[in-house]
């Protein structure tokens, strides 16, 4: 199954956590202090707000998938149209492991295609410790897939 996956960055997580436990009708499937994640069914979407970003917003939009073929097979697509993508194979991010790859779509959206493995007790497992995970840095361009890192300004992911 593939789920719709948003994630936005907030000023107030508190007061966030109830709106949105309202607005979907439901609790987090994880709460942090700086993070909380909704698995919604219906319709299918991982929601997750962090106050790890720089200002309110849209991070960055994906594609959850639970089968490690269909993620194999988004990255193909990318590939064949002559999307860039950054592979990132597998890391850590948001609480959890994943394997996951990156596009940026002509708006400059990060766009985050990936399969979880597991929860980790952290949000990441960086050597840095502070270092942040997810959206490229900068957009990735089309053509061949480049080697872009991530975000180092405390925003974060998933």
């Amino acid at each position: 199954m593939k789920r719709f996956h948003v994630h936005l960055h907030v000023d107030d997580l508190a007061k966030s956590i109830a709106f949105y436990n309202k607005l979907f009708d439901a609790q987090p499937a994880r709460t942090e202090a700086d993070y909380a994640k909704w698995m919604l069914e219906d319709p299918p979407v991982n929601f997750a707000i962090s106050t790890r970003g720089t200002k309110p917003g849209i991070d960055h939009l994906g594609i959850q998938t639970d089968d490690p073929a269909e993620l194999a097979a988004m990255k193909a697509r990318a590939e064949s149209a002559d999307m860039a993508l950054l592979d990132e194979g597998e890391t850590t991010c948001c609480y959890a492991r994943s394997e996951k790859h990156w596009v940026t779509d002509p708006q400059g959206i990060a766009w985050e295609h990936f399969h979880t493995l597991g929860n980790i007790p952290v949000f990441n497992e960086a050597a840095s410790g502070g270092a942040a995970c997810c959206a490229p840095q900068a957009p990735v361009t089309r053509g061949k897939p480049l080697n872009i890192g991530v975000k180092s300004s405390g925003s974060g992911c998933c």
